[in-house]
């Protein structure tokens, strides 16, 4: 199960479970959809792989599989 990470790693944008901005890659690195494309041209910055729209988890799934809380967040942001 996806953990839903609650942020953007590079600008800290809260992305909750449910939000259509996330994007992630395939070892869940999150970005907002800002930064994945206008700063990260598509690829993950930890891996090098493909940032693509993070799944959505509906609200009553939300309720009994939590998005996680706990935030990642690259100190001096991210660089293309």
């Amino acid at each position: 199960m996806l953990e839903l990470r609650p942020n953007c790693e590079c600008c800290d944008r809260d992305l909750p479970g449910d939000s259509a901005e996330a994007r992630i890659c395939s070892f869940e690195c999150t970005f907002c959809r800002a930064c994945a494309e206008a700063v990260l041209g598509g690829h993950c910055p930890n891996c090098g792989g493909e940032l693509l729209a993070r799944p959505r988890r509906p609200a009553d799934a939300l309720r009994r599989h939590p998005a996680s809380c706990q935030r990642v967040l690259k100190p001096a942001g991210c660089q293309a």
